[in-house]
């Protein structure tokens, strides 16, 4: 199952992890690790490279494990949350339709 934690700090987004794998089926043709990989990788360009913001992105392969932590001050706030809202109204939307092989929750 792929876990995705949205860290949340008195209303503010601060970033997310995912961990693990769906199994939903085999590497290599699972759509809902296909999906979760996509919008991390959207949601880590738009915030660093579009943005320009410094976000600090941490892979650890051996578990499978991707954490992106905001700055405590991002240049564009508001155009930060609106990337990580949709980010997670994204990994809500997926828990919704398989909800077997993603769960979602703040931290």
């Amino acid at each position: 199952m792929t876990r995705v934690e949205i860290f949340n700090r008195d209303g503010r987004i601060n970033g997310f992890a995912v961990s693990g794998h769906s199994g939903y089926a085999e590497e290599g043709s699972d759509v809902v690790c296909a999906a979760v990989s996509s919008a991390v990788k959207f949601a880590e360009c738009t915030i660093n490279d579009v943005l320009g913001n410094h976000a600090n992105t941490k892979v650890m392969e051996d578990e499978p494990r991707i954490t992106l932590t905001l700055p405590a001050v991002c240049d564009d706030e508001d155009a930060v949350q609106a990337v990580l809202t949709g980010f997670m109204l994204t990994m809500c939307s997926l828990r919704d339709d398989y909800p077997d092989y993603i769960e979602v929750m703040e931290v």
